[in-house]
């Protein structure tokens, strides 16, 4: 997996609130191949992150707290804690949640209006900062999609959404240090891949993780954009779990199974 991904890489590559621990640290109709779930014990400083397909992650807590991102009715067989939606397609979000889920975010506000969310759920702290999504009359419907920002153990975890334009100042501010950041990478739903590349310029997480790109010929465009600005690696399984000790000295981009 890792060598083809990286000849095909290479045949497209160009030559080249509460006052949050992140942000105080800053300051100083696709395809869907879902994966399966495995329990795992984990130690106090652990967090798990399982890709489950699309744009769908779990994340999970040493406390036992399980979280599914961009959720849109499918969990990999679990009964979440909490789950997370973005609106711009029915891939990431449902009208009908399990009614079991105690805890049903929103990226968008259906009243009108940012959806503001920040709340403790277990032993993971979940925030939100909302950005724009292309659609309606205006051609730009605000506050449409969310950025959430997952904090524990330690650790600060985005998962992106559906972005469709570069951050402003104001968000890198809201958002705060990220450690770990999910990403679309499908370079045409969301951004183009140049575009999503300066968004991660501006992040600087540590680990990027891909998704939402549909098939290997699409990752492997974005491996080529990326060039040597990150350290590949690619997992042969669809889940990992990470500690702050063990985040890389310098940034990597982690390929998780499945898309």
């Amino acid at each position: 997996m890792i060598l083809s991904l990286l000849m095909l890489a290479a045949s497209t590559a160009p030559a080249m609130a509460l006052q949050s621990d992140c942000l105080a640290m800053a300051g100083a109709s696709p395809r869907i191949v879902p994966a399966a779930y495995t329990e795992t014990k984990l130690a106090a400083d652990e967090v798990k992150l399982t890709f489950i397909g699309h744009a769908s992650f779990i994340i999970e807590s040493p406390g036992g707290t399980r979280i599914v991102t961009d959720y849109a009715g499918y969990s990999a067989g679990i009964l979440p804690d909490a789950v997370t939606m973005n609106r711009a397609h029915s891939t990431h979000y449902t009208d009908n949640p399990d009614p079991a889920i105690k805890h049903v975010l929103r990226g968008w506000n259906p009243e009108g209006g940012p959806a503001v969310h920040d709340v403790e759920i277990g032993d993971i702290r979940v925030r939100n900062v909302t950005t724009d999504i292309r659609g309606g009359r205006a051609g730009r419907m605000k506050d449409g999609n969310s950025i959430f920002i997952f904090e524990v153990a330690g650790l600060c975890i985005g998962h992106l959404g559906h972005l469709h334009h570069l951050l402003g100042a104001e968000h890198v501010g809201m958002i705060g240090r990220l450690d770990i950041v999910l990403v679309p990478v499908d370079g045409g739903y969301t951004m183009g891949q140049d575009e999503m590349l300066e968004v991660l310029r501006t992040i600087k997480a540590r680990v990027v993780i891909p998704m939402h790109y549909f098939g290997p010929t699409t990752l492997a465009r974005f491996i080529g954009a990326v060039g040597r600005e990150y350290e590949l690696e690619t997992s042969a399984t669809p889940d990992r779990v990470f500690t702050a000790a063990s985040l890389p000295d310098t940034p990597k981009l982690l390929v998780l199974q499945g898309y």
